[in-house]
């Protein structure tokens, strides 16, 4: 909503999702405050509070309710001046819907005051013509501002409005807050002065705020400190992970290239130091990603008490400011103290050791070996040549062959071949695996014999084709139920082809896919901030434009334009790049998943736990939580899709399952069983049928569900070539197209019975 370090402006605030309660998604209503600077309604606190505990739906801190209840939380008084003036501007609550004067019933003693065109922003009180011509021609309101009605509900006149308004003392209605008692913190009226604060030291509003305010600014400054030293430690633990896959993937290579040039015999043990390797990178990278999720949530708890801080202090009045110094100061303060810093573990890499006794069948030919990664500078220091060097020497000392194969394609760092970026390529040279390509061709040559498992001599033989750092294990049997009985669709690969442009700045990072006319798709790619349309055979048919500076996510296309994502933000825009509308999402997810409702006159988006969909127009259509409102709160859904049978199919991270619901949000079915293999579930597709196809990432599978979400079996693995698969879609119901994480996309036919 609000950018690191930056002060928020009035209508920022007034037209965000910052005034809307995150557990009913309405506009606050008797605003609390949590010490976590969390805002919430006093009735949602108190349908949260259990065992005199609250947990906060956001950062899931718990918190101690009063003795005397969740209306003993601070009230925000920061949020009840802006709601003042987005109340002020809503009239269609009253009974003709229009605004009526306030001073009519007073002067003339008629009930109901005549229609008001104008407003005066220090009564707060709407005025017919007759009355604002002479409201201010009295001695105590000749100074006060009348404005156009108009021109204020359009919001021309916030910032001033902003400016006059004054907080209301609880204890004395109608008398401004206007001193804060030193001793007891606490804001006083002219009233309240008097008795018991009468021998007290107070200072005026404006003072004291001028006194406190350096301490909180300077707190501020400390978590921003902090803020800093975390993502630099963020980036780093993910650049120790990627290393990790790099190397492995590097190795796993070497150990393909050794197995093949061994006598058979040999090739239990190659299976079984990959297991190792498999393991191991396994386990590093869970251990991994729990230090990365321990990371971003306290990040994200920083930043938001850092941003709630801030809106205060730049947007807040001096008595907003000082009711709530208090709990910012100790918010700030146990950010600022607290550990920032989780234990690394460290990151051991796995090394290839090659044993000269490659006929001795008693030895063991391949082993892996672990090494503690070593420190190094910043390359922005060292220059990326002195890393090159490093490694490069590092693989000499472990005594590993550093040539390169010829038809060996250079690697990415999560392991799979990268697109070649000189020529354009056919399917036979894009990097594609299939079943066939997985089978090497041997071709004997004379002088140079092997001695089979029977004892005869054959010709040894030479292998063509490039080598894989894929397994070649073939695909698991299907469920027990179905197993042989062919009646499940089938993959048959069709093509393959990179998505890397001459013109594009770096790797593609692919976010997105959908169909998007005739035979043709859509390429999210966010690295490169463009949308690509490609057709299904892999011509590149050019982009679509987006406005400059977004990072497209996810997309979807409708009848006539483009729905993305990009940040906190949904667009739509038209096929040549004219934005239609664009809606703001809620920064509780880090991406919103995009898709279009069948008939293409819709688009669906996940937001917080719940879907949200608009029409053509940028109007909500509807919202719903998956299970109804007992479920809120308990999930998110990273990716979403829909089915030919106008059911929503989303991949829940918060249950670890992949749930299937009606466009109401009953559920109707719901998988979270062991053929997840211990992954959280991945991108979705669905074809005509209504057979939902899941992207597992980690463990380079596409299962199969049938429409209710119950798992069938495998329908694409590694065997396929599979390496890292990132995002997939499904076009014209027939074909599937599967990104991998290093841009190059996959296209299998789906195979049913009938064809």
């Amino acid at each position: 909503m609000f950018s690191q370090g930056s002060s928020p402006s009035l209508l920022e605030a007034l037209s965000s999702d910052f005034l809307a309660c995150k557990i009913c998604l309405e506009q606050l209503h008797t605003p609390k405050t949590l010490p976590c600077l969390h805002t919430y309604c006093q009735d949602c606190l108190a349908q949260l509070a259990e065992g005199g505990h609250v947990r906060c739906p956001e950062c899931r801190e718990v918190v101690s309710v009063p003795p005397a209840g969740v209306a003993a939380f601070k009230t925000n008084f920061f949020v009840n001046g802006l709601l003042d003036l987005v109340k002020a501007r809503a009239y269609g609550d009253l009974p003709a819907g229009k605004p009526t004067c306030a001073l009519c019933p007073l002067v003339g003693g008629s009930s109901a005051g005549g229609p008001a065109t104008a407003r005066c922003l220090d009564c707060a009180d709407d005025l017919c013509q007759a009355c604002a011509d002479g409201h201010r021609c009295t001695r105590q309101t000749h100074s006060h501002r009348v404005v156009d009605l108009v021109g204020y509900r359009a919001g021309w006149y916030d910032e001033e409005a902003r400016e006059r308004q004054a907080a209301q003392c609880p204890q004395h209605p109608g008398e401004a807050l206007r001193f804060l008692c030193q001793p007891c913190s606490q804001l006083l009226c002219r009233e309240c002065r008097l008795d018991p604060h009468l021998d007290h030291p107070c200072l005026p509003l404006a003072e004291a705020v001028r006194a406190r305010k350096p301490g909180l600014e300077e707190l501020l400054a400390g978590v921003d400190r902090n803020l800093v030293e975390l993502e630099a430690t963020r980036m780093a633990e993910k650049e120790a992970l990627a290393q990790l896959r790099e190397q492995a993937a590097r190795v796993g290579t070497q150990v393909e290239e050794a197995a093949e040039g061994v006598l058979r015999a040999l090739l239990a043990q190659k299976q079984e130091v990959l297991g190792q390797l498999r393991a191991h990178v396994e386990t590093a990278e869970e251990a991994a990603r729990e230090r990365l999720a321990k990371l971003e949530g306290r990040e994200q708890m920083a930043k938001a008490a850092a941003a709630f801080a801030r809106r205060v202090l730049s947007l807040g009045r001096e008595a907003e400011i000082l009711s709530l110094e208090g709990a910012i100061a100790q918010r700030l303060r146990q950010l600022q103290d607290s550990p920032w810093m989780p234990e690394s573990a460290p990151c051991l890499l796995p090394q290839l050791e090659l044993y000269p006794r490659l006929l001795d069948k008693n030895c063991h030919l391949l082993r892996l070996s672990f090494k503690e990664e070593q420190p190094q500078k910043d390359s922005r220091e060292d220059g990326a040549g002195t890393q090159i060097a490093e490694k490069t020497q590092s693989q000499r000392e472990d005594g590993v062959k550093m040539e390169k194969p010829s038809g060996v394609q250079p690697q990415c760092r999560d392991g799979a071949p990268a697109p070649k970026e000189d020529k354009s390529q056919t399917p036979q040279q894009d990097g594609a695996h299939t079943p066939k390509e997985g089978k090497a061709q041997p071709t004997q040559e004379d002088g140079e014999a092997l001695t089979d498992r029977s004892g005869r001599t054959n010709k040894k033989r030479k292998f063509k084709g490039r080598a894989k750092s894929i397994s070649r294990e073939p695909s698991p049997a299907l469920g027990l139920n179905l197993e042989g009985s062919g009646l499940l669709p089938r993959p048959v690969f069709s093509w393959s082809f990179p998505t890397r442009m001459p013109g594009d700045k770096r790797s593609p990072r692919i976010t997105g896919l959908c169909p998007f006319g005739p035979r043709e798709i859509l390429v999210a790619d966010e690295q490169n901030r463009a949308l690509k349309r490609f057709s299904l055979n892999g011509d590149y048919k050019g982009t679509v434009p987006i406005p400059e500076g977004c990072s497209p996510c996810s997309v979807a296309a409708l009848q006539s334009a483009v729905a993305f994502s990009a940040g906190a933000r949904l667009y739509l825009l038209s096929p040549d790049g004219e934005v239609q509308w664009r809606r703001a999402l809620s920064l509780t997810q880090a991406s919103h998943a995009v898709a279009a409702l069948p008939g293409g006159d819709r688009v669906a988006v996940s937001v917080a736990g719940h879907v949200e969909v608009y029409n053509m127009e940028g109007s909500l259509a509807t919202r719903f939580i998956p299970g109804g409102k007992a479920s809120r709160g308990q999930r998110a859904l990273v990716f979403l899709t829909t089915s030919p049978q106008g059911n929503f199919v989303g991949s829940d991270w918060q249950q670890n399952s992949v749930v299937v619901c009606d466009g109401l949000g009953q559920v109707i079915g719901e998988y979270r069983g062991s053929g997840l293999h211990g992954c959280q579930p991945g991108s979705l597709s669905v074809d005509k049928k209504g057979y939902i196809f899941l992207t597992l990432r980690e463990v380079n599978k596409v299962v199969i569900l049938d429409p209710q979400g119950s798992l069938l079996g495998d329908f694409l693995t590694a065997y396929h070539g599979l390496e890292k698969p990132r995002v997939t879609t499904m076009v014209d119901g027939r074909y599937l197209v599967v990104s991998l994480s290093n841009g190059t996309i996959h296209v299998f036919r789906v195979r049913s019975l009938e064809s």
